[in-house]
């Protein structure tokens, strides 16, 4: 459920430096992919003028490793002298190539294999330039006009068709891509000898491919029973519920297990189908989505695949979700004294979820409190030890690109980086933010050179920000679960646009001439609606 800052001035509400602020920190970035071309509506100013100065701070976070050089003990990739004119290196790293070049550096020979981390960043890249069934059957090809690895080599390229099937198994969703794998296998076991070692090891592959297909199926299945509107945005309340409903502060009073929770809910993809859960796995090549786009250099089609964005929307919607929640409880408090103490709950919530490295649901709580109908309560808000939300404030302050933010997330990387615990290995980026830095990092940078190679750098850069991501994210997380606090946390009513304003007003009255025009105009649109 997106929020619609707009709403505030259509009440013809000044929305004020804290709304404006709330309007920077909560705006969606990603919306929605129509013919695989991210619609951004991040709101940040001038960003045309500042993509230099972007390109300059993804440089210095972004450092490609010297990945994908060829290691001394797998050998020299085999092929033509074309071959290996087409792969450029510089510092011992592959920074462009042709497609073909590319493709061939992939596929394994007798005396050579492709560093893991090239394996990983070409099949992630390659589906902006080709299918991957396209890709596959040239694979298989490749192989079958050298034929020596075929009879000498089928244990590698086994092993290539594991890492391919482990990493990015929806690939194979794909009939043809089936197909492909189906045929390239078959050829690999008429090749081989009598021991049944890489038949052994196909059987293997195929079954833990398989498992990985039904259970991708079964979510699929869950994400359309949640694409009807009523699910997609929860229950919505439109006026205040009866004082006898319980509060969060009624299911969970201490901050830090509040903000255990919230880090589970951020790690553990769902098992059952709730309003706010994220019931998706967020895969790399769904990440990838992002710059799916035509390419005007070969008039590609449009290669991103609208039922991988799902996933993505599934996990924004769960950021605004929680924004609104805050809100909800924060206005819906009857009592000043309440409402104060209702704040400060979720301030330190918040810190408590800067100090677990879960910055995603930092960011929600702190829109939440910096929308609005929660902003504007200035009585309740003069009763508020402001201090420590005036530090979360700080750390997530959006000039110079999120500079603090930034820095606070590298630390948590380097702790996590070094970490002996689970605990510490806990990293949960703005999820927002992220996907701005992959867009823009695409956008900055062109796919293909001016001699035509495909610009591999920039996709190292790119393999780098998803595998630490995807990395991230497959953390086991190391609190206990607690079922009821989840539970409302995804499932409690939420307040709509108006009724947080209703509240708000409700709980303070207009304070000026704007405020009471606005309240004035709320209300005769409800009852006109009535």
């Amino acid at each position: 459920m997106a929020i619609d800052h707009g709403l505030w001035l259509h009440w013809g509400m000044n929305p004020g430096p804290s709304a404006c602020k709330a309007h920077l920190l909560t705006a969606t970035l990603w919306n929605h992919v129509q013919l695989g071309i991210l619609k951004v509506l991040f709101h940040i100013d001038c960003i045309s003028e500042t993509m230099p100065q972007t390109s300059v701070l993804f440089s210095s976070i972004l450092r490609p490793s010297c990945s994908g050089q060829v290691q001394p003990s797998m050998g020299e990739r085999g092929g033509g002298a074309s071959s290996s004119r087409d792969l450029i290196f510089q510092d011992g790293c592959l920074i462009s190539g042709s497609l073909e070049a590319l493709i061939e550096h992939l596929v394994p020979t007798v005396d050579y294999y492709p560093d893991k981390t090239y394996i990983f960043t070409f099949l992630l890249s390659s589906r902006v330039f080709i299918p991957p069934h396209d890709l596959l059957a040239r694979v298989g090809q490749i192989c079958l006009e050298q034929r020596q690895q075929l009879e000498a080599g089928s244990e590698k390229i086994v092993q290539l068709l594991k890492e391919w099937t482990e990493a990015f198994p929806y690939d194979f969703q794909d009939e043809k891509a089936m197909a492909e794998l189906k045929a390239i296998t078959y050829r690999l076991t008429q090749c081989e000898e009598e021991n049944g070692t890489v038949k052994k090891a196909i059987t293997q592959m195929m079954q833990s491919l398989l498992l990985s297909l039904a259970a991708r199926s079964q979510l699929q299945e869950l994400r359309e029973k949640l694409r009807s509107p009523a699910l997609d945005k929860g229950p919505v309340l439109k006026a205040k519920p009866p004082a006898t409903q319980k509060d969060i502060l009624g299911m969970c009073c201490d901050p830090l297990v509040l903000a255990q929770q919230l880090t589970h809910i951020e790690l553990v993809s769902a098992t059952v189908c709730l309003p706010r859960e994220r019931v998706c796995s967020i895969h790399s090549e769904d990440l990838m989505q992002i710059i799916s786009h035509v390419d005007s250099r070969d008039n590609h089609r449009c290669r991103g695949d609208l039922t991988k964005t799902y996933s993505l929307e599934a996990y924004d919607n769960w950021f605004n979700c929680l924004s609104m929640l805050v809100a909800t409880e924060v206005c819906r408090v009857v009592k000043k004294k309440h409402r104060t103490r209702m704040l400060e709950f979720f301030i330190d919530v918040a810190r408590e979820c800067f100090n677990i490295g879960n910055f995603n649901s930092m960011m929600a709580i702190i829109s939440g409190m910096n929308l609005s109908p929660v902003a504007r309560l200035k009585k309740t808000w003069s009763k508020v030890k402001t201090a420590k939300f005036d530090v979360l404030e700080h750390h997530m302050d959006p000039s110079s690109n999120f500079c603090n933010y930034r820095t606070a997330l590298q630390g948590a990387t380097q702790r996590s980086q070094m970490a002996n615990s689970n605990r510490e290995k806990i990293v949960i980026p703005v999820f927002n933010l992220f996907i701005k830095d992959i867009y823009f990092l695409h956008k900055i940078h062109t796919n293909h050179l001016p001699n035509g190679h495909i610009n591999f750098k920039k996709f190292w850069e790119i393999s780098r920000l998803i595998h630490e991501f995807m990395t991230w994210t497959q953390v086991e997380c190391p609190f206990e679960k607690d079922k009821k606090i989840q539970s409302y946390l995804l499932t409690a009513p939420i307040y709509s646009e108006e009724a947080l304003f209703i509240a708000s007003f409700e709980s303070e009255g207009p304070e000026n001439h704007m405020e009471k025009d606005s309240w004035k105009t709320l209300r005769t649109t409800l009852l006109n609606r009535a």
